[in-house]
This record gives structure tokens, C-alpha cells and sequence, in this order.
């Protein structure tokens, strides 16, 4: 859980699903003042709907901030923010069960997110999605699901990774790489490492400090040319 917040944070939270259902991931980005991203997590589903996705994504965020804490939670999903804003009362005035009479679609999550929002002070913003000028945090965030919906393997700050990628790659096929070697994707770049982490090889690296991606994850760049070359 996050520590030693301030009294009031900005966050955003997202979900991904690539088929709906299919391949799932979801993330949540905490910002500071600036509205700079300071702590993010990103998480596979296996398959799952778009759907189930932003509302793991919702309980994740409310799960790791402080409930002690003000909280803006900005999302692009009209479907999570009315589940828990709007139709949740009336589906517990009637025992989970939604206008038609039917049980309620993902109840097992509302219910979980129903008890993190006790007694705690959120405030929910709708940010349309895919806007060019758009909200930088829930576009970090949708990136961020859509790396981990693709790769299907977890990410974040507390990982060392960097921030997601603008496209994320999906995994090479198992034909490919007993194949001849995949040409090194964008993401191996050399960049400055915005949080410490620990490399492969078992040494940290600072922030600031050059890292690059290799298979395993983010780390010194002699270590990406030893591991993929």
C-alpha cells in the first residue's frame, strides 16, 4: 500500500481487452501535484471482457492508495464509474439484482470495490478516451493496460519499469524465435531510469541512471546487448 501521501492525490485507472473478451490487463497511475506521474502498476487478466478489466483496475487503485486519503480517481469508462457511483445502491436494495431482475454482471468485484469506497473520500471524473489534447494520466494508464493486456506479464514503478510504451510489442511466436533472431524493438532503447530498480544481473541502478529493456525486464545496457545478442 502506498505510504506517506499527501492529503489529497490525483489518480487515473484503466483496463484493456484485446477481442472483449480475450487478452486482459488493467493499471492505475497515482500523480503528484505537478500531475506528473509518480507511482503506476500494471497487471495481466489472462481472458477476460473490457468490462471486468476496468473494474479490477478500480479496485486495484483503491486497494494500494491510503484509505486515509483524498482521492480523484479520473477513468474512461462510463460502465465502472456508474456501477459503483450510480446503479450500486439500488443493486443492493435489491439483492444484487439489476433492473431486469437478473443478477448483477461482475458482482463479486462491485462488492469488493463497494467495501474499499467505505468511509473513504473519492471523487470520480469521467475523461473521454483517445483524445489528442486528452488526460495525460488516464492515457498513461490506458497505455499502461494495453502493455499489460498484450504482453500479459506485470509492470510499474515498483518493477523499475520506466513508464509503458507508446505501442506496446506483442511476445514473439514460439516459431519466430526458434527461428532467426526478432530485429530489437524500439523499447531497448537506452533511456534514464525514472525510479531505482534491480537488474537481471542482480546490480541496481539509480534513478537517472542509463537503463535499456531486455527479456527480462529493465537493466544496465551491457546487460541487454549480453542477453539478446
Amino acid at each position: 500500500m502506498i505510504g506517506a501521501m499527501p492529503e489529497r492525490v490525483v489518480a487515473a485507472c484503466d483496463g484493456a481487452s484485446k477481442g472483449n473478451p480475450g487478452p486482459a490487463g488493467w493499471a492505475w497511475v497515482v500523480a503528484g501535484d505537478d500531475e506528473v506521474p509518480s507511482r503506476w502498476e500494471a497487471g495481466p487478466l489472462g481472458r477476460a471482457t473490457n468490462n471486468v478489466a476496468e473494474l479490477t483496475a478500480l479496485e486495484r487503485l483503491l486497494s494500494a492508495v491510503d484509505p486515509g486519503v483524498a482521492l480523484e480517481i479520473r477513468m474512461d469508462s462510463q460502465y465502472a464509474m456508474k456501477a459503483v457511483t450510480t446503479w450500486l445502491p439500488n443493486w443492493k436494495r435489491n439483492g444484487w439484482k439489476n433492473a431486469a431482475g437478473k443478477p448483477v454482471a461482475n458482482q463479486d468485484l462491485v462488492v469488493r470495490i463497494d467495501a474499499l469506497l467505505d468511509g473513504r473520500e473519492v471523487e470520480f471524473r469521467y475523461v473521454p478516451a483517445h483524445q489528442a489534447d486528452g488526460d495525460r494520466l488516464n492515457d498513461f494508464a490506458d497505455r499502461a493496460a494495453s502493455q499489460a493486456a498484450t504482453v500479459q506479464e506485470p509492470a510499474g514503478s515498483a518493477y523499475g519499469s520506466p513508464e509503458p510504451p507508446s505501442s506496446p510489442q506483442p511476445r514473439a511466436s514460439a516459431s519466430s524465435r526458434r527461428g532467426a533472431p526478432a530485429r530489437k524493438s524500439a523499447s531497448a532503447r537506452t533511456i534514464k531510469a525514472k525510479f531505482p530498480g534491480r537488474c537481471v544481473c542482480g546490480r541496481p541502478y539509480a534513478a537517472g541512471d542509463p537503463i535499456a529493456k531486455n527479456a527480462q525486464g529493465w537493466g544496465h545496457p551491457e546487460c541487454r546487448t549480453a542477453a539478446d545478442d
